[in-house]
């Protein structure tokens, strides 16, 4: 294992707390150096100044290293030489830390390992240590890396320290938002530590704390239900009068366009408590405790327009649609035709979540000679992120205004442009169609207890061994209380009339975003407020409900208060390892180091998933939806082992003075997610009546990825704290865990969109399953049938009514069931390129890295099929000049990631989402006032960068995001 911060190491911790940014590179340059095996690193310029205000964010400056963000354009996960989050082991002072992410927005349970830095604050981090290459001491599940957060231990720093630091946050992205979804422009932050030792130096005590509040805005155009992809041979665009380059080959349509605006308010707590006693020089205990709180909470407004391919009919003002010209044909103009009483969707939400994370450690340090060295540690660590809100950690409130004539998309732009010509705001055409109020629950905990033995033979000569024990405990949990008022909440129009609601203009809210400016766009933005809307919800639903009560009412719009009826993943995970090392220095004219190690690793996962029963009458509600029925809950169980032997060989020589090379061989794991361990089998809710329903389920036997690595790297250190390094990496993995579609019928569950009533409208529509024709010809022709219930007029465009599986002669539902399998390896190989330079003691100096990445795992947009590709590989560029003196203190940093895949589902099937370059430029300065004070600017993307998602072709956009410059000024004090 990395060497936990109460073990006596090379690199302790005098040698990480010290002052400027260039002690701070030094730091990491002797780290780089003098360590075997390829390790990066970042160190602290300062007792409460890290380089960045966020790790993640820190860490993008490491050759190799690129970051994904949150919807708040804050570094939150990280990726190593194209190895996603999932599999880069996070440890704090040599332990592992207990994950707790849930889905965003309206997704489900979560089964992600990924460690999220955003609940993290740097104030007390005192360095991050990357390391690259498996070794034996290392544990398991960083095929990346494992990252080691360090903190301050007092008994290792030689003088007090208190101090205490104070910021204003200034987040521009705030006014970028409506006035009712806007937070506070500036809001604070404030830290302190404090750090001493007594009874000459045999007790110490370091108490670090930070708040921090911060309000921002995120707006979003994006296709929610993804890109439809067809072949023409099986499904043409028609009618071709409407089309222009009608598609010989593959092609896609959108199935909708939507603008989502979001105001955030996070509010994070950290705090740390170390005490130590050595009652001898050789003798050394630790106990510790780290807490984290972040509340996240957001109100949501959104507008957008449904398409489902709706391009036969009048277009009258509209443009027909448009395709580019293959191999796979998009729409640059997708018009969707309607009547003029389609519903435009004004939807709102309020929502929050709370993540805790709690770790208490307890370390035990024991010099028992000049050549034995043993350390113990065993940590209990949980994490949590569960609702912090009655509405749930997401929510949709689904206004529709049944106005809607004409929709088109253009997507010849970086900004979707949506045109709705003649469209107007009217109040007495609202209703609630539909709305879902989402609880997401992540709850891990982790009890470790390691042990490590040092005995040094000769000086040329070090043996080490160690064993450990881990159980984690993971619940992944989900319940979404959907209700599916597609017909209405109310009967007949008007009853939502006088509801608060507001008109913005929608251009201004992406005004970094090309196109956002576009005279073909649509300029109103239409808003409802939450609370408004949902009060008079509740009113409508209990006057046209009888026997319903103003609980029973609430409920209704609310969260479910458990999960009872919903997605429940648990499993334990117990490992068990067991290593030896040898170190050996060889004696000779030119200086060589080597390292050989092994290491068994062995694991045992129990998995269990509640199962909904879905038995039942199902209810086809709306064009595009059939509710199943939720019943009772059973759990489903299934267990799974696997084992490894892991060996690792490290190797470096001094060929000069200042030049270094390296390699290194090791091989490693990294286990498959919780969600694919899942045990029972799940259906969702609602099918779709031509595509037939979905579901999933897990398999905890499936074998973790294995990863044979090998390293090689060469290092000139050609001036003082200047240096060049070249890296050359590949990676050999096998195991990739790969979903896999089986299709089935289950007994009992009956498709209301088939048989007699079916049939006959179906050869009534001339074959055409749009389900609209369909619906309407049932509901005139068979209105009052067993199965067959109409509420609404018959002349209505679209008549309402349900349609149940009672019609006579239903078939089954076909179910594609996705399941998860180990399939085929591939290789992951790249270079790495690093330079530091200072210009003597001038105080100016410069760095960079660039990254270059390659894997055979990529994504084929001309299949349509699912395919096993890898997540997030990508080119990455870090530029940072700094100048530094006794009074100020100046750095500006660029970061630049290439494209990369960032999923291969979109929410209409196996489509690939690629995230397009970025990049951002942040800067800092500092200026010392005496010897104790000390004022901070950050500046953080000052280039206003936007972040653009787009499908199997630039044109399909995914989404296009925006949000903000930051600044944040403040001051720290060192007494």
């Amino acid at each position: 294992m990395p060497p936990s911060n109460a073990a006596s190491a090379p690199n302790a911790l005098e040698t990480v707390v010290i002052t400027g940014i260039r002690q701070s590179l030094d730091s990491a340059v002797t780290l780089k150096r003098e360590s075997r095996g390829l390790v990066d690193g970042i160190v602290a310029e300062d007792i409460g100044k890290f380089p960045d205000t966020n790790l993640a964010e820190s860490m993008q400056r490491i050759a190799g290293v690129s970051i994904d963000r949150s919807a708040s354009g804050e570094g939150s996960k990280v990726t190593v030489r194209g190895v996603g989050p999932d599999f880069n082991l996070v440890l704090l002072n040599g332990r592992q830390m207990p994950t707790a992410l849930i889905g965003w927005e309206g997704a489900g349970a979560n089964g992600s390992r990924a460690f999220d830095f955003a609940n993290l604050s740097s104030d007390s981090i005192s360095a991050l240590e990357v390391y690259k290459t498996a070794r034996a001491e290392s544990p398991t599940g960083g095929i990346g890396a494992t990252i080691n957060v360090k903190t301050a231990r007092p008994l290792d720093v030689r003088e007090r320290i208190a101090s205490i630091g104070v910021k204003a946050n200034y987040d521009a992205s705030v006014g970028r938002l409506p006035g009712p979804l806007q937070g506070d422009k500036a809001t604070p932050e404030i830290s302190g530590i404090y750090s001493d030792t007594f009874g000459n130096r045999t007790l110490g005590i370091a108490i670090s704390g930070s708040y921090s509040k911060r309000d921002s805005g995120s707006n979003k155009a994006y296709t929610q239900n993804g890109w439809g992809t067809n072949d023409p041979a099986v499904k043409s665009a028609s009618p071709t009068t409407n089309i222009i380059n009608q598609p010989t080959g593959l092609y896609a349509t959108s199935r909708e366009l939507r603008y989502s605006l979001t105001g955030m308010e996070r509010e994070r707590l950290n705090g740390q408590v170390t005490l130590q006693f050595a009652p001898t020089k050789e003798l050394k205990f630790t106990v510790d405790h780290t807490m984290a709180v972040n509340t996240l909470s957001s109100k949501n407004a959104e507008m957008s327009s449904w398409f489902n391919n709706s391009f036969s009919g009048d277009l009258k003002t509209n443009p027909p649609t448009k395709f580019t010209t293959g191999p796979i044909a998009a729409p640059i103009v997708q018009t969707a035709i309607w009547d003029g009483t389609h519903d435009l969707a004004i939807n709102t939400g309020q929502y929050a979540q709370k993540s805790k994370l709690n770790s208490t450690g307890f370390n035990v340090d024991w010099k028992v000679s000049d050549a034995l060295r043993i350390d113990i540690d065993a940590h209990h660590s949980k994490a949590k992120t569960s609702p912090d809100s009655p509405f749930g950690t997401y929510n949709a409130m689904d206004l529709a205004m049944f106005n809607q004539g004409n929709a088109t998309a253009y997507y010849d732009r970086d900004f979707p442009i949506l045109g709705l010509p003649g469209q107007t705001f009217d109040d007495t055409k609202l209703n609630v169609t539909g709305t879902q109020f989402r609880n997401n629950l992540s709850d891990q905990t982790i009890d470790q207890a390691q042990a490590r033995g040092t005995y040094r033979i000769d000086a040329d000569n070090k043996l080490l061994a160690g064993l450990g024990f881990t159980k984690t405990k993971n619940r992944s949990a989900s319940y979404n209380n959907q209700n599916n008022d597609w017909s209405g909440v109310a009967p007949t129009l008007g009853q939502f009339a006088g509801i608060s609601t507001g008109t913005y203009s929608l251009g201004g809210f992406f005004n970094r975003i090309p196109g956002h400016d576009d005279s073909r766009l649509f300029s109103s933005f239409y808003m409802a407020d939450f609370a408004s809307l949902r009060d008079r919800a509740i009113k409508v639903k209990m006057a046209n409900t009888p026997g319903m009560t103003q609980a029973q009412a609430e409920a209704y719009f609310a969260a479910a208060p458990d999960y009872t009826r919903g997605d429940d993943w648990r499993a334990t995970e117990k490992s068990s390892s067991v290593y030896g090392q040898w170190d050996h220095s060889f004696d000779t004219a030119m200086p060589m180091n080597i390292s050989v190690g092994l290491r068994y690793e062995s694991t045992k996962v129990d998995a269990s998933s509640q199962v909904v029963d879905r038995n039942g009458t199902t209810n086809w509600k709306s064009q595009n939806e059939i509710d199943l029925t939720s019943g009772g809950t059973t759990f489903g169980t299934k267990s799974g082992k696997y084992s490894y032997w892991l060996p690792s060989i490290d190797w470096d020589a001094d060929l000069a003075d200042n030049l270094k090379v390296r390699a290194s061989y090791g091989e490693n794991i990294g286990r498959p997610g919780w969600n694919q361990m899942q045990g029972g089998l799940s259906l969702n809710s609602p099918a779709n009546p031509n595509g037939g329903g979905t579901g999933s389920t897990g398999d905890p036997a499936l074998k973790p990825l294995k990863s044979k690595n090998l390293d090689l790297s060469a290092e000139y250190y050609y001036a003082k704290s200047s240096y060049a390094a070249l890296g050359l990496f590949y990676k050999k993995v096998n195991n990739f865990v790969t979903t896999s579609s089986v299709d089935m019928t289950l007994p009992g569950i009956l498709n209301p969109a088939s048989g007699t009533y079916y049939n006959a409208a179906l050869a009534a529509c001339g074959g055409n399953t749009q389900p609209l024709c369909i619906r309407n010809y049932i509901f005139r022709n068979y209105g009052g049938q067993p199965g067959v219930t109409v509420s609404g007029p018959l002349t209505d465009a679209e008549v309402k009514g349900v349609i149940t599986s009672a019609v006579p002669g239903a078939t089954p539902i076909g179910f594609k069931v996705n399941t998860f399998k180990n399939g085929p390896g591939d290789t992951i190989k790249g270079l790495e390129l690093n330079f530091q330079h200072m210009f003597g003691n001038s105080g100016f100096g410069v760095s960079g890295n660039f990254t270059k990445v390659k894997t055979g795992l990529k994504f084929d947009n001309l299949r349509t099929d699912q395919q096993a590709a890898l997540l997030g590989v990508s080119d990455s560029a870090n530029l940072v000049g700094f100048f530094e003196n006794q009074t100020w203190s100046v750095r500006a940093a660029y970061n630049w990631r290439g494209e990369f895949l960032a999923a291969i589902g979109d929410g209409n099937g196996n489509n690939p989402v690629y995230t397009e370059p970025y990049g951002q430029v942040d800067a800092s300065i500092g200026f010392k006032l005496g010897k104790n004070l000390t004022l901070q600017l950050d500046l953080l993307n000052l280039n206003d960068g936007y972040i653009r998602q787009h499908g199997r072709t630039d044109e399909m956009l995914v989404s296009a995001i925006q949000t903000g410059r930051r600044y944040l000024i403040g001051a720290r004090y060192r007494f």
